[in-house]
Formats: C-alpha cells, structure tokens, sequence
C-alpha cells in the first residue's frame, strides 16, 4: 500500500478522533473558536466520517468504513435524541435508516466472508 495513502489515511482518522472526543478544543486550536451547542454535534458526526475514511482507505475494503461510519452515526444520533434530547423532525428517521444500513452492511461483510 502506498505510504502516502496510509499516513494520509491515519491522520483524517486521527483527526476525527479529536473531533469525536474534544471537538471545541480542535474548533479552537483550527478556526480560532470553540465550537458549542449544534456545532460541537455536528464536529462530532464529521469526526465520526473522518475515522470511517481513514478506515476505508487502510488495507481491507471501503465496506468496513461505511460499517463504521453508519453503526457510529446510529448510536452517537440515538444518544443525542435520548440522553441530550436534541432532535429535530429527521433525527429519529436518520437513526433507523442509519440502523437499517448497518443491518444491510452486516449482512454484506458475513456474505464476503464466507
């Protein structure tokens, strides 16, 4: 694999971990401002698409990033619905096609398995 696609894959990936997990920290350190309400949520959904492609670009298939990305996405939108109580009109069908997607996804990386 070439080095440049691996370092290029590790860092986005190491870049959406810090948005995931202190994404008004990178919001200051990057754009000169702390990213609050909304903003931080939605660094966290980009942080969470920023590690899916680092993994869809590591030796393996572009599958197990979509599987990340969408099983991450479901679980991180559910929390904010329920533990939060953040939710517009969209969220709750966002949660369930992103469930169902990985549901499918599942079913397409047992099939490649086998």
């Amino acid at each position: 694999m070439n080095r440049v696609l691996i370092f290029a894959a590790a860092a986005e990936a190491a870049t959406g971990l810090a948005l995931l997990m202190v994404p008004s920290l990178v919001g200051q350190w990057l754009l000169g401002a702390e990213l609050a309400g909304v903003a931080a949520t939605v660094a966290r959904v980009t942080g969470i698409a920023l590690i899916a492609l680092g993994i869809a670009c590591w030796p393996g298939t572009a599958l197990n990033g979509m599987l990340f990305y969408s099983a991450a996405v479901t679980l991180y939108l559910a929390y904010i619905g329920v533990v939060d109580g953040m939710g517009g009109i969209l969220l709750w069908p966002a949660i369930a096609l992103h469930l169902v997607l990985t549901v499918f996804l599942i079913l397409e990386k047992r099939k490649k398995s086998s």
